[in-house]
């Protein structure tokens, strides 16, 4: 069985905390029998339900999403939080994707992490 480990550290607390959106500090990426999974790590000041990082997802290099991971509730006290989505197909050729957070009052972070794939 063929595994691949990748593992990318991103900004520094001070970032974090200056941050409105919900920012990405950490992606891990392995790759089993052809399917890959992905360990997120990102930060937000969620405030409760109002105001929480809501999901994270997986962007080809043309911005399409290949696959997203819902974050259903708040998460005050679990801050930076990680959270994987596996069984994640990337299409044959793509050597990079982009990891992307969002929250439920800002949408979509401008911050596209790139992750390369081997």
């Amino acid at each position: 069985m063929l595994k691949t480990v990748l593992t990318l550290a991103l900004v520094s607390s001070a970032q974090i905390a200056a941050a409105d959106n919900a920012v990405i500090e950490n992606v891990r990426a392995s790759q089993a029998n052809g399917l890959w999974t992905f360990d997120v790590t990102i930060s937000h000041a969620d405030e409760g339900w109002n105001h929480f990082a809501d999901a994270w997802r997986i962007l080809d290099g043309s911005g399409n999403q290949i696959a997203i991971r819902e974050l259903i509730h708040p998460h005050v006290d679990e801050q930076p939080l990680t959270r994987s989505l596996s069984g994640v197909a990337i299409p044959d050729g793509l050597t990079e994707v982009g990891v992307q957070a969002r929250d439920t009052v800002s949408g979509w972070s401008k911050q596209i992490e790139k992750v390369k794939l081997k």
